[in-house]
C-alpha cells in the first residue's frame, strides 16, 4: 500500500481520488488561511504553474490542529484560496495530521525524516510531503522551507516523470 492508496475526501466533496496521480511527483501540504505561513500559497501555486505540465501535482490538505488557523468551512476555504491567491491546485477536506484522530494519509508519511532528521508528528502549517511516481514518500521538508526554496525545487525536479 502505498500514499496514493489512501482515500480521503475532496474539499468540494466526494473522493479526492489520489490514484489518478499515479506517474505523478505530488507535492502534499497541509494548509491553513490564518496562519503566518499562509502566503506560501502564492510559492505553491506557482510550482503547480510551473511543473502541472511536467508531471507535478500540488496537493492542499487544509488543518486546523495548530492554533485554529484554519476554522473555515471548506466553502470558506476554497473562496479563500481563490480570491486571494488564485488557487487552481486540488484541495482536499479539512483533516487531522497529528494525534489520535491522525488522517491515515499523514499516518503514511510521517515516519519520513527531514533534512534535519526530523520525523513523526508534523510540527506546523505548511510542512511539505513529496511523494514519488510510485506513491512512495521521496523528501519532506519543513513549514518554513519555501515552496520554492532551492532544495525543494531540486528534489522535485528529480521525482518529475
Amino acid at each position: 500500500m502505498t500514499v496514493l492508496d489512501t482515500d480521503i475526501a475532496a474539499l468540494t466533496g466526494g473522493s479526492a481520488d489520489l490514484k489518478q496521480y499515479a506517474g505523478k511527483a505530488v507535492l502534499v501540504v497541509n494548509v491553513a488561511s490564518k496562519c503566518g505561513l499562509t502566503p506560501q500559497y502564492e510559492g505553491l501555486q506557482r510550482l503547480y504553474d510551473t511543473y502541472a505540465q511536467r508531471g507535478l501535482v500540488v496537493l492542499g490538505v487544509p488543518c486546523n490542529q495548530f492554533n485554529g488557523q484554519e476554522p473555515g468551512t471548506s466553502e470558506e476555504i476554497a473562496e479563500f484560496c481563490s480570491v486571494n491567491y488564485g488557487v487552481t491546485f486540488p484541495l482536499t477536506a479539512k483533516v487531522d495530521v497529528n494525534g489520535a484522530d491522525r488522517h491515515p494519509l499523514y499516518a503514511a508519511m510521517v515516519d519520513t525524516a527531514d533534512a534535519d532528521g526530523h520525523s513523526g508528528d508534523v510540527r506546523w502549517n505548511f510542512e511539505k510531503f513529496l511523494v514519488a511516481a510510485d506513491g512512495t514518500v521521496a523528501a519532506r521538508f519543513g513549514p518554513q522551507v519555501q515552496p520554492e526554496a532551492p532544495e525543494l525545487v531540486e528534489a522535485i525536479e528529480r521525482q518529475l516523470p
